[in-house]
């Protein structure tokens, strides 16, 4: 008798791989957490380190009864901080708004730098205007 030849030995089979990769993410979940959390010093974590490597079952399920509100928080806190320095790596790459492309070109036009041609293109630019004179630049 194979293994597959059994209907239930099938089921069996993906009810347990699913077990243990769920058991998997859980276990991940709390070293990331252990690692994460600053009010621990490294003795305790070093303790939840043993602990999941010599009864990890029982060591997560403890671990998310009695840490897992602040589980919760320092993961939203992370997702909260990874979301303020992505916006701010886009604001800071997006460029600058029209206004200040202008006052940039009209320092530029004021120092001597462009001339009123250049100046009227980078204006046009700035305000959108695809039509824009690109023979003076």
């Amino acid at each position: 008798m194979s293994f597959w030849s059994s209907f239930w030995d099938f089921i069996g089979f993906f009810f347990w791989t699913f077990v243990f990769v769920s058991y998997l993410f859980a276990l991940f979940a709390v070293i990331i957490d252990v690692f994460r959390d600053r009010e621990l010093n490294g003795w305790l974590k070093a303790l939840w380190l043993i602990f999941l490597v010599f009864v990890p079952i029982l060591t997560v399920l403890v671990y998310v009864i009695a840490r897992g509100r602040g589980m919760a928080e320092r993961q939203a806190k992370a997702g909260m901080q990874e979301r303020a320095s992505t916006d701010d790596y886009i604001r800071s790459v997006a460029g600058s708004n029209p206004a200040q492309d202008i006052a940039q070109a009209k320092n530029l036009l004021d120092s001597g730098a462009i001339t009123q041609g250049e100046y009227a293109v980078l204006k046009d630019r700035a305000l959108g205007n695809t039509q824009a004179r690109s023979d003076v630049v």
